[in-house]
């Protein structure tokens, strides 16, 4: 598992461009043919998030259990948001609620990342 623990550059690439993807299909018109092919790559992200981040909580949860599992839990919550207001939008269905949690959701994921020791330490005063 080395290339997927050795740092967390893999992880927090795949992540971000997860978000990207996510906003950009989350703008686009709803019933166009390159919103479903950017949902479809979306999708394929999502894998690669969980598999980058789990391999990571495998690697190094004996620092403090807790807080990689409940990194990894909003992770997915985040992740199961993304896809809420995706699928939501695509129906024509209300998704501020789930715009909202999934902001929320962002932040408290982040903030635990951000947080571990594993983690590029942005937040060393909290």
């Amino acid at each position: 598992m080395g290339i997927l623990t050795d740092s967390t550059h893999l992880h927090i690439t795949t992540w971000v461009i997860a978000l990207v993807l996510f906003l950009v299909a989350a703008f686009m018109d709803r019933n166009s043919k390159g919103r479903k092919i950017t949902h479809m790559i979306l999708r394929l992200f999502y894998v690669l998030v969980i598999i980058t981040g789990l391999a990571l909580f495998i690697e190094h949860s004996s620092f403090d259990a807790m807080q990689y599992g409940l990194k990894f839990l909003f992770g997915i919550l985040t992740i199961g948001m993304m896809e809420m207001v995706l699928v939501r939008s695509k129906k024509q269905k209300p998704t501020t609620l789930f715009w909202g949690l999934f902001v929320v959701f962002l932040f408290v994921t982040m903030f635990f990342g951000f947080k571990l020791p594993v983690g590029i330490n942005f937040l060393a005063n909290l």
